[in-house]
């Protein structure tokens, strides 16, 4: 069976929605030929767990809702997996206690352990404030975890959603590249991901795990296509940090980031980081 991308809105009351959509009357930087504010930020949620590996997604909803961000990419999310969150699934019950929209892309979509029950699912999601107006689940190559003798392959989980932000489209893709010392898969997987971000055009911001330090050779190539928002501070183990591999870039031209920061917690094994960034209108 064909793994699938799965696009959940969770409903707000009318009220509230017309809220997070239309700003304040007269609010500065929402004119025409004013650039558009976005906080974005992006959390391994290392499944639901916390660096004391306990499971507590009231923890780490807590967390997410203090970033105040518009949108959110997350890498290490269950849907269904497995005993570790407790079976359930943890995109779309962040979304709904964060009153956000919800796009699931799965890296892995395996058969139930009984029959009837939903599919055990593991990949990367968005949640966002604002209308999801479309979603791909894009392959880039991967080094499997679930069969035996891997090869590097082709397989899905590199998430991407178009929202509109006061009437401007903006691509966001969330991505979680491979692990492993050797850098391999990881050269492979940026080529991938260049190609897919190139075919397409206007705002883009990629959020994600690199597994890999700003000045890593194979990170090398994003760097001439996007822009690193930093900031210059380690984000993993979330526990005394030494190094930074989790990233908010945005594309050169069409996006500027006015301020980036790391998030203090142990709500997950990485912290997060949070950036306020100004669309440009064209």
């Amino acid at each position: 069976m064909s793994l699938r991308r799965r696009t959940v809105e969770i409903l707000i009351a009318a009220g509230l929605l017309g809220a997070v959509a239309a700003p304040p009357a007269g609010a500065a930087g929402h004119g025409p030929g004013h650039p558009v504010p976005l906080r974005v930020a992006t959390y391994n949620i290392h499944a639901g767990a916390g660096m004391d590996n306990v499971f507590d997604l009231d923890r780490q909803a807590a967390e997410l809702r203090s970033l105040d961000a518009d949108v959110i990419g997350l890498q290490e999310v269950d849907v269904h997996w497995g005993t570790r969150s407790e079976w359930r699934d943890v995109a779309g019950e962040l979304a709904e206690r964060l009153h956000m929209r919800v796009s699931f892309a799965p890296i892995y979509s395996l058969d139930p352990e009984t029959p009837g029950a939903p599919r055990r699912e593991f990949g990367v999601a968005v949640l966002s404030k604002y209308r999801i107006v479309n979603a791909e689940n894009h392959e880039i190559t991967r080094l499997s975890t679930q069969v035996p003798d891997p090869v590097p392959a082709p397989a899905p989980g590199f998430g991407e959603v178009v929202v509109r932000v006061k009437g401007l489209p903006v691509h966001v893709y969330v991505t979680h590249l491979d692990y492993r010392a050797d850098p391999s898969v990881r050269v492979a997987q940026v080529a991938d991901t260049r190609r897919i971000m190139a075919a397409d055009q206007g705002r883009k911001v990629l959020l994600g795990d690199f597994n890999a330090t700003p000045d890593a050779p194979e990170l090398a190539p994003l760097w001439a296509d996007l822009t690193d928002a930093g900031p210059d501070a380690p984000t993993f183990p979330a526990l005394d940090p030494v190094e930074r591999i989790d990233y908010v870039a945005v594309s050169k031209t069409s996006v500027r980031v006015r301020d980036v920061a790391v998030a203090e917690t142990l709500a997950s094994d990485h912290r997060p980081v949070v950036a306020d960034l100004l669309l440009l209108r064209r």
